[in-house]
């Protein structure tokens, strides 16, 4: 496939590309004589959602933010059609630059520097929104991903419970234009590249929708306390020096309001049952492995005792 897909590239784009390879199922790293690239093959949204998400992001390029730019190709198009075993649609992107940080240099300080990027996001999205009226991105909601109670088992009643009440509560919160709009939608670390003068950069927008502002900042506070701790402390503690850090960058370049701070463990809790759900959604249930039973085990533990990964 490999071999196939570098001779469609360079079909479709003026790169000389030299290699393709596969770093995840759908991303393929792409060496060129110009430098190295990134070549993103998917049907995971439609053609016109990708179309939209390209547009939103190279906006956040042009206005400054740290985003990776698309490559048009010599159609003309930031979104291709390609034909592999099936049609296919591809985007293809500059490298970014820096580094994916080790996980003992997840620090607040670099914390609150993705606050201060997560605010002009935001800010910067409220503007793309007057400009470009949103027409085929979802709100969260809509997305199948958020079926809780569809792939949740029924058996797991006390889980499922939880999940309602999580999507419920925040389906009664009143959404504004301050607090509700276009975000990443998946910002794990792994999703963040940090360079030698801690400049930033977000990658993989394939999840943005339409969602609370809040909810990009609990998915990194999570994401750093699932995989960025490393022990010495406590982990709560931890956790609520990364929740300030983040919250006070975000300060800096954005509103957030105490009602929507206060919210923070909830979405945090959003988050939880949202990872929880796509084990079952997408893990085979009858072929699971020993770390797909523990990992599986340890969230339902938490979600049961309703644990918080925050201080109250």
């Amino acid at each position: 496939m490999n071999d196939r897909l570098l001779q469609i590239l360079n079909e479709k784009y003026s790169l000389e590309l030299i290699k393709v390879e596969a770093v995840t199922d759908e991303m393929f790293r792409c060496t060129a004589k110009q430098g190295t690239y990134y070549a993103r093959v998917t049907n995971y949204k439609s053609y016109e959602e990708q179309v939209e998400e390209v547009t939103y992001t190279n906006f956040l390029y042009q206005e400054g933010l740290g985003v990776t730019p698309t490559i048009t190709s010599v159609n003309g198009e930031e979104v291709e059609k390609v034909m592999l075993d099936r049609e296919m649609l591809t985007v293809v992107y500059q490298s970014a630059p820096g580094i994916h940080l080790p996980r003992k240099r997840w620090q607040p300080n670099v914390f609150q520097e993705l606050g201060r990027q997560l605010g002009r996001l935001h800010r910067l999205s409220k503007k793309f929104e007057e400009i470009h009226p949103v027409r085929h991105i979802n709100d969260w909601h809509e997305n199948e991903e958020y079926a809780f109670l569809k792939y949740i088992p029924k058996e797991e009643r006390t889980i499922r419970e939880v999940a309602d009440e999580v999507l419920t509560t925040i389906g009664k919160l009143p959404k504004s234009p301050s607090n509700y709009g276009l975000l990443h939608g998946d910002l794990c670390l792994e999703n963040l590249l940090v360079d030698q003068e801690s400049n930033l950069t977000m990658i993989d927008f394939q999840d943005c929708e339409k969602h609370f502002y809040i909810f990009d900042l609990a998915a990194a506070v999570y994401s750093a306390m699932e995989y960025s701790y490393i022990g010495g402390g406590s982990i709560v503690d931890y956790g609520q020096a990364m929740t300030n850090a983040i919250i006070n960058g975000y300060q800096e370049e954005n509103n957030l309001s105490p009602e929507m701070v206060d919210q923070l463990p909830l979405f945090i809790k959003l988050k939880e049952v949202f990872e929880y759900s796509l084990m079952h959604m997408y893990w085979d249930q009858d072929w699971l492995t020993e770390d797909q039973v523990r990992i599986m085990n340890h969230f339902r533990i938490r979600l049961e005792h309703n644990h918080s990964l925050l201080k109250s």
